[in-house]
């Protein structure tokens, strides 16, 4: 049972980091769009 719930845990984390990865890229894109809509129209 502990090491079921060892790789709940650890598919959790994973999970999370992966999002905030995706997260991250996402931040980044929409703020170099937004910096070149402003700055080259």
């Amino acid at each position: 049972m502990a090491m079921i719930n060892d790789m709940m845990g650890s598919g959790m984390m994973w999970g999370m980091g992966l999002a905030g990865i995706i997260g991250a890229i996402v931040i980044v894109l929409v703020i170099a769009a937004l910096i070149r809509y402003l700055f080259f129209r």
